[in-house]
């Protein structure tokens, strides 16, 4: 980690089982469950809900990232082993809550992923906005090995990302895809070599807080809603979401800006 990150302070120096950073715009959240291949249990998932929900003012982007030699195994399972069906549906929800805060949170979400990216850790990676895998990431959802099914949004948010038929080859039959399987089955945007991974997200998150907060909060808000309605629907949207974006002081000045030749123009993606 850079020297520039100092631990967070309040409440979000007080996690248990999360490293929490910041550097200025960026904040940094670490899985601190390295024993358990940061398998997520209860408390975990309720501190990631804390954490979205009381994030320093000025944060304009977050980094999510795992303690050790995985992103995440998962689910703990012993948390789960002997509940009833009232109580499995109940903690679903919870996942479902805590995650949505991620996905809908106020900022642009960045995950690095190595190692394990298992069951409720690929879940946990879906609610990223942008993922940057590590080639030593592997994905699996042993959930139809475990008689069980998913239950922290993977089935409405991992086959957006890689289709209905990849997911149900996965919990069917336990495939497990590498890392380059999975960039060309879209589970990750970036894929980078061993160690690489959090430098390659820092470096997107600086790009991405330089942006207007309004703007990447419409990308983000937006975006993912009006591609689940129907176009005529959606495109009435895009239209209020692109006046309100536009309509935005930060924006007016970017576009003066790129007007009269002070601002950079579109370059080769890296």
């Amino acid at each position: 980690m850079s020297t520039d990150f100092r631990p967070a302070d309040g409440l979000l120096g007080h996690m248990t089982m999360l490293r929490i950073e910041t550097n200025g715009a960026i904040v940094h959240l670490r899985l601190n469950r390295p024993d358990k291949r940061n398998a997520l249990n209860d408390t975990l998932v309720r501190e990631l809900q804390t954490a979205f929900v009381n994030l320093p003012k000025d944060a304009r982007v977050a980094v999510i990232s795992g303690e050790g030699a995985h992103f995440s195994a998962g689910l703990d399972l012993s948390e789960v082993s002997e509940q009833s069906v009232s109580d499995g549906i109940f903690h679903s929800r919870k996942w479902h809550a805590a995650f949505d805060l991620i996905q809908f949170g106020p900022v642009p979400v960045i995950a690095v992923l190595h190692g394990a990216v298992v069951g409720g850790g690929l879940e946990l990676a879906a609610t990223a906005h942008l993922r940057v895998a590590e080639a030593s990431s592997f994905y699996g959802l042993p959930e139809g090995q475990r008689g069980i099914f998913v239950g922290g949004s993977g089935s409405a948010r991992i086959p957006r990302l890689m289709g209905v038929s990849r997911m149900t080859d996965m919990m069917l039959t336990g495939r497990v895809f590498d890392a380059a399987e999975g960039q060309a089955a879209g589970l990750s945007n970036y894929l980078v070599g061993d160690g690489e991974g959090l430098n390659k997200a820092l470096e997107l998150a600086r790009k991405v807080a330089t942006n207007a907060p309004l703007s990447n909060y419409a990308i983000t808000q937006a975006l993912p809603r009006i591609a689940e309605m129907a176009p005529a629907e959606g495109l009435f949207v895009e239209s209020l979401m692109s006046a309100i974006a536009q309509g935005d002081e930060a924006a007016k000045q970017r576009v003066r800006d790129f007007l009269e030749k002070r601002a950079g123009k579109v370059g080769k993606a890296t």
